[in-house]
């Protein structure tokens, strides 16, 4: 199981992640407005401190990824290639060309499409076939708040509409939108689901100041990595 923790705006971010067990760190840029949106320079020095973290044989460095609402390709893929990113996360509503011209300009990318979820409606939904078609290796679902906010809103998505969505796709997801510790019993069908490849946490990563919590990123993946008690599921 994939453990994503996105926001990072520091080294010392990088570094407690790593430590934590995080095996993707979102690294924001072209979020306008964002709380954790990074310059290119600073982007390039975070997606290094990723990279040259001290590595054991069990947790291996987490994989810097690129987050971004960026709809011009050339913009992204020039980001990209000045930070050594190879995920890319269109966390925005970029069209599926987007995606097939980020496949032609860097065909060794992971390129990860958010999928955008209010209550049971899913933006994309009709788009679904486009963008694999145009190459999308990984899908990410995430809950949109009624007010249209994307991106850590705290807002949990229901299982069943998760489940919908998942038989809709052919590709590997990423569960987001109020995922914790706390919440794993919850999600049991979709972690049990065969496309299901980890989760993508911000808010439940948090301490109450809104900083980073090595213990909590730490109880996101024990609990998410492990199997259940059945008389506890049931």
């Amino acid at each position: 199981m994939l453990l994503k923790v996105c926001g990072a705006t520091s080294r010392e971010d990088v570094a407690l992640l790593g430590a934590a067990g995080a095996d993707l760190v979102g690294l924001w840029h072209g979020v306008p407005g964002g709380p954790a949106d990074l310059p290119a320079g600073r982007l390039a020095d975070l997606a290094r401190a990723c990279r040259t973290l001290e590595v054991t044989a069990a947790r291996p460095a987490p994989e810097p990824v690129l987050v971004t609402f960026l709809r011009d390709p050339a913009a992204i893929l020039d980001a990209a290639r000045a930070a050594g990113v190879r995920w890319l996360q269109l966390h925005g509503y970029q069209p599926p060309a987007v995606v097939a011209a980020l496949k032609r300009g860097r065909p060794e990318a992971t390129v990860v499409k958010v999928l955008h979820v209010s209550g049971d409606a899913c933006a994309e939904r009709p788009l679904l076939a486009s963008y694999e078609r145009a190459g999308t290796d990984v899908f990410l679902f995430d809950a949109t708040s009624a007010q249209g906010r994307v991106g850590s809103t705290g807002l949990s998505l229901e299982p069943d509409v998760v489940i919908d969505l998942a038989e809709a796709t052919t590709r590997p997801f990423l569960l987001a939108g109020g995922i914790s510790a706390a919440n794993r019993l919850r999600y049991e069908k979709v972690a049990a689901h065969p496309q299901f490849a980890g989760v993508d946490v911000d808010t439940a990563a948090r301490d109450a100041a809104g900083a980073f919590c090595a213990g909590r990123v730490a109880d996101i993946r024990r609990q998410w990595s492990a199997v259940p008690d059945v008389e506890e599921v049931v």
